[in-house]
């Protein structure tokens, strides 16, 4: 018999609703209180509803016919819902919250669904004795500060679905070369390809880890590559050079440095199906997004709309108190979107009548996430802002509604997260950036410094 139990809070059911299947041979405990906090969410128009349906449905799953005896003691998982038949699944069992006992040390508040969890892992922990180890498992900090003071012996964070120890270990996109990049090579193959030069390289060149759509500069001025193709012993680079880099231009806008072109060049790109943006406020993210997909709509035709949505803390809730249509509701969070359409069309003569023109021949469209689940969205280019408050699950829900022709670009700052239960480790957004790594039909790309304005970027490094 396993010599653990863990105890699971509802806030980690909803980050990962198939999480019980990640504890091995050990025996998991869902008290009763979770269930009443899933079941309170399940129905409610929030972007985790669809989370807490199917931890409820696993749960039903597991437990089944079983009786109340064998789910007080703990139901054994079957291993044919996990799908892998090469792991030893432990236990399931649902716990009764007890009342408060100060004798055991339990809190005495128990009208806080968080006192009534401790308590419960309390109990375990009393009952069982110091042989056995009870782990509460939470992703809210305070409450784990909260179970350590009750007495419990081990509090963790669920970092099952942690990729990276570090989001400074995230790939950037691009790799900067402290010399000359043809100092380095002695053996290369060149052939074009219509317009297109590329190169074939020997790998050892590269120290660094290299990956499909990784760009590379060098300290000259003329310099810069795409990584088209990574082989056991070479690398393929498609020549694209510095100036053509910042001589980008997409709806009138031009990269202010570098690391914009190499983001506009990766956005104007139709071979590449996903675009994941990542960078501080004020990087020039939206502003180069939306300008790259009125060009790629509007003047190459390539998409035949613009399909724009955001994470939005508030959109949790409902947005069916605000009048008017989905995208009238939507408005108020889009905001921003405007503020940039209204950036791209300053200096235009009439500038409303311009935003008017590509809000129309854009066939700009603004979407609520809680209306994009069961879609299949085709022909379309999709701008998702504020992508870091969302979920692993919830960002793999939305990309999975890019039906054929379409292409989503994922914009975030992993410094700016608003939910309650993710951190830049487990958004979601640094989930895709590390799991699409190399794949050759997507880019990530960290933009660099703050050019929205000079009190932006003094107050990005020092606030």
């Amino acid at each position: 018999m396993s010599n653990k139990t863990f105890v699971l809070d509802t806030n980690v059911l909803l980050h990962d609703p198939m999480s019980v299947f990640n504890f091995h041979e050990h025996a998991v405990v869902i008290p009763m209180t979770v269930l009443e906090e899933l079941d309170d969410i399940k129905d409610r128009k929030k972007n985790v509803a669809a989370e807490a349906r199917t931890a409820i449905r696993m749960v039903d799953e597991v437990l089944g016919q079983s009786t109340p005896e064998a789910i007080a003691q703990g139901v054994e998982i079957p291993v044919a819902l996990k799908g892998d038949s090469g792991l030893e699944l432990g236990t399931l069992a649902i716990h009764r919250s007890p009342l408060a006992d100060a004798s055991a040390g339990r809190l005495d508040d128990i009208e806080s669904n968080d006192n009534r969890i401790i308590n419960c892992a309390l109990e375990i922990q009393s009952r069982e004795g110091d042989d056995h180890q009870v782990v509460l498992v939470t992703k809210d900090i305070n409450m784990r500060l909260k179970a350590l003071g009750a007495g419990l012996s081990r509090v963790e964070d669920y970092r099952r679905d942690q990729l990276v120890s570090d989001v400074e270990l995230l790939p950037s996109g691009h790799l900067e070369l402290d010399c000359e990049f043809w100092k380095l090579v002695e053996n290369v193959e060149t052939w074009n390809e219509g317009h297109k030069t590329y190169h074939r390289v020997p790998r050892a060149v590269f120290t660094d880890e290299i990956y499909a759509n990784q760009y590379l500069i060098d300290t000259t001025d003329e310099f810069a590559a795409r990584v088209s193709q990574v082989e056991p012993e070479s690398v393929v680079l498609l020549d694209i050079g510095r100036a053509r880099l910042e001589d980008m231009e997409a709806w009138g806008v031009r990269p202010l440095n570098v690391y914009q072109g190499m983001a506009m060049h990766a956005l104007l790109d139709p071979a590449l199906d996903l675009n994941l943006l990542v960078g501080a406020a004020g990087s020039g993210k939206t502003l180069l997004s939306l300008a790259c997909a009125l060009e790629l709509v509007v003047e190459q035709k390539r998409y035949s709309k613009i399909v724009v949505t955001r994470s939005t803390p508030p959109v949790a809730e409902d947005i069916g108190f605000l009048p008017g249509t989905e995208e009238e509701k939507m408005m108020p969070w889009l905001a921003a979107i405007h503020d940039n359409l209204e950036a791209l069309h300053e200096q235009d003569d009439n500038p409303e009548a311009s935003i008017r023109f590509a809000l129309e021949k854009g066939n700009i469209q603004f979407k609520s996430l809680n209306f994009i689940r069961g879609r299949s969205i085709q022909d379309a280019i999709i701008l998702l802002d504020e992508s870091q408050n969302l979920t692993p699950q919830q960002l793999k829900t939305i990309i999975t509604r890019c039906g054929k022709g379409s292409k989503i670009v994922c914009l975030g700052n992993l410094a700016q997260i608003d939910s309650n239960y993710l951190t830049a480790l487990t958004s979601g957004l640094t989930y895709v950036v590390e799991r699409f790594k190399g794949w050759t039909g997507a880019s990530t790309q960290h933009l660099e410094g703050v050019v929205r304005s000079r009190l932006a970027s003094y107050a990005e490094q020092n606030l």
